[in-house]
């Protein structure tokens, strides 16, 4: 078996900028309030004529220009998303025919917030199983469309965007037990993964026009509380410490759970990614958007280890620690 890893990074949000008094125009909140509460200045969001999979092909776009690869190089599409409107045809395969791509396998995931590290993981197993060689792996949402304007709990927490990964079989990986970040360590390592079903009503986009809701008390109670060991298993299963991390990028939900959860992890040298500040929560996007973040302004170094974590729709969750490309 042939070990995969992540070589390029892409990722897109629309022009729009939603400001926290853009918001106290249209319900009873202020920036005060949502900044102590939650952490977030602005957020992006699309118009009606920006649909789930532009966002999505815009990111991966300039994931394959990164990588140096043309569309037709890809052989397996996966775009994580939990807004797709349509059945079918899938996102992942109106990105591939919006992209110009050959007759690559496309699937779409829907894990909501920890859909781009389940994702990533499905990437991985594939690659290394022979199935595939080369992956475009996309976490794409449109949080917009499915918020619910007078509610001020939920509607200051989204924003749109969409965020890439190029993966690509790694021979020299093979069977490796170095960590990653290691020379010779695997560029992807072993996904944690698992969920809370007695618990996922928590979150939940539902109805007809759809629309999102949760507890949020319980969500940040499960969030705070029961996933700083599981993220600390991730790393175990990687063998790497927390302490050696470059970087943690966990799902940019709030940063009031951000900030406790990587500090009960222990990784005291890695970035944080705090992208929500700017974006907002946006679903499948976040970790894959912050990440080509922190790697376009140079913050993580090409081949160190960092920590990929995400948690919440359903009460789910998965985590991996991977190479920086």
């Amino acid at each position: 078996m042939t070990g995969s890893r992540v070589v390029a990074l892409g990722h897109y949000q629309p022009a729009k900028v939603l400001t926290n008094d853009d918001l106290a125009a249209m319900v009873d909140t202020s920036d005060e309030w949502i900044t102590s509460r939650v952490g977030i200045k602005t957020r992006h969001v699309g118009g009606p004529d920006e649909p789930v999979d532009e966002l999505a092909a815009h990111a991966g776009a300039k994931a394959l220009a990164a990588a140096g690869l043309q569309p037709s190089d890809i052989d397996l599409v996966l775009v994580a998303t939990s807004t797709a409107i349509d059945r079918s045809p899938s996102m992942a395969a109106r990105v591939a025919a919006r992209l110009g791509m050959g007759s690559p396998a496309v699937m779409d995931i829907n894990v909501v917030c920890s859909g781009f590290t389940h994702a990533l993981a499905v990437a991985d197993h594939t690659i290394r199983a022979g199935a595939a060689t080369r992956a475009l792996v996309i976490g794409a949402d449109k949080m917009a469309d499915i918020a619910d304007w007078t509610d001020r709990t939920t509607c200051v927490l989204l924003g749109d965007g969409a965020g890439a990964a190029v993966v690509t079989a790694d021979p020299s990986a093979s069977d490796s037990p170095s960590a990653p970040g290691t020379p010779g360590g695997p560029g992807i390592g072993p996904v944690l993964w698992g969920s809370v079903p007695e618990m996922g009503n928590a979150v939940r986009i539902e109805g007809t026009p759809p629309r999102f809701a949760q507890e949020g008390q319980s969500v940040y109670r499960w969030a705070t509380t029961q996933l700083p060991p599981i993220a600390r298993k991730v790393c175990e299963k990687a063998g790497i410490a927390p302490e050696d991390l470059a970087a943690v990028v966990l799902h940019q939900a709030n940063l009031r759970i951000i900030e406790p959860v990587a500090r009960k992890i222990g990784a005291v040298n890695a970035v944080i990614a705090r992208d929500v500040v700017d974006s907002g929560n946006t679903s499948a996007a976040s970790i894959p958007m912050a990440l080509s973040k922190l790697v376009e302004r140079g913050e993580i170094a090409s081949g160190a280890p960092v920590l990929l974590f995400g948690f919440g729709g359903n009460l789910s969750y998965a985590g991996q620690v991977i190479r920086c490309p």
